[in-house]
């Protein structure tokens, strides 16, 4: 498979794909959902909530970070991580501009 044209999408349709890449694996979710109902920064207790090696895990943090959905700052020798509200904000309005322009009650 070839690499994606992305110079022919518009910023948004790029920055939503990215954001659904990041997302597109239950792992994440399940990561998300974990920091979510938590009052503060977590620092070691994602890989027991999730239950994958702590090389998976990892690997699924980064992911997430870089597409700014949540964020890592180093606190003695782990790294704790949270929600990045901006991030999250960032979801909600490209989502609701995509069903607000494509899922009408009228459509098919």
């Amino acid at each position: 498979m070839g690499l994606t044209k992305t110079e022919h999408f518009s910023d948004s349709q790029n920055r939503m794909a990215e954001l659904a890449k990041a997302l597109g694996h239950p792992a994440r979710i399940a990561i998300l959902q974990f920091l979510a109902k938590q009052q503060n920064c977590v620092c070691g207790s994602i890989v027991e909530e999730v239950g994958l090696a702590q090389a998976t895990v990892s690997q699924h943090l980064k992911a997430l970070k870089e597409a700014g959905l949540i964020t890592g700052t180093i606190e003695g020798t782990s790294i704790c991580y949270c929600i990045d509200p901006k991030g999250i904000e960032e979801i909600r309005q490209l989502l609701n501009g995509l069903l607000a322009e494509c899922c009408t009650p009228s459509c098919c």
